[in-house]
């Protein structure tokens, strides 16, 4: 059986009974990072000292780049019968994140899986918003090259004529953000803009109708961006 299991996106509390359960119960997990995995599952015996004295699952490094390379191993295991678990840096699995080869490969081979929902920084960022949850188009990550950023802009506009009250969503790196939202600026002036930074950690923060710079907002860690048309 293969488990797709959502962790925290910062606080660490934010972990399922369910999931924790699941996790101390695999024979392999497949992570992007086994060292920051190996520090999680010690955090997470110290949350719940019932496990203390469980054995942690076998690791298997499992990042984008190398999933190809990994399914022939995952499906040998999962025939065998072995419980694996599939978790992501933070937040669902699948969600601009590693598992959508894996999926297509499980469905296709006709293989048992189960997920078991946990948080996501996109679904956590619109609560934040005050946006209106629904016509919700979601990115994954902003692009880099100019050529999309041009198609993708236009598609956004077409669409804000579309639908009512439509909110775009993407995740975006520090070293970008000052560039990508005074772009967003100027194309969609009318438009509604939040940025989430570190949601869930310590120092999380929502900034409302930004004006970006590098020196009034030096912004560091995971970013969340939503821009929306149509809102009062």
């Amino acid at each position: 059986m293969l488990y797709i299991i959502g962790t925290p996106i910062g606080n660490i509390k934010d972990i399922s009974l369910r999931a924790v359960e699941t996790l101390f119960s695999l024979d392999y997990l497949l992570t992007e990072d086994t060292r920051t995995t190996g520090t999680f599952l010690i955090r997470l015996k110290k949350l719940f000292p019932q496990f203390k004295d469980t054995s942690n699952p076998k690791f298997i490094s499992y990042y984008q780049e190398i999933e190809m390379e990994k399914l022939p191993l995952v499906i040998k295991f999962l025939r065998q019968g072995k419980k694996l678990g599939l978790i992501s840096e933070a937040g669902m699995p699948l969600i601009a994140d590693p598992g959508y080869l894996l999926i297509k490969t499980v469905i296709r081979e006709k293989l048992d899986f189960t997920v078991i929902p946990g948080p996501t920084a996109f679904v956590t960022a619109l609560a934040y918003s005050g946006f209106k949850g629904e016509n919700i188009f979601f990115l994954g990550f902003y692009p880099k090259r100019e050529g999309k950023i041009k198609k993708l802009n236009e598609k956004i506009n077409q669409m804000a004529h579309i639908f009512d009250y439509l909110t775009v969503i993407f995740y975006e790196s520090p070293q970008r953000i000052e560039k990508t939202v005074n772009l967003l600026k100027e194309k969609f002036p009318q438009a509604k803009i939040v940025i989430t930074r570190e949601l869930t950690k310590k120092y999380e923060q929502i900034i409302r109708n930004p004006s970006i710079t590098s020196q009034t907002f030096p912004l560091k860690g995971e970013i969340v961006v939503l821009i929306n048309f149509g809102e009062a």
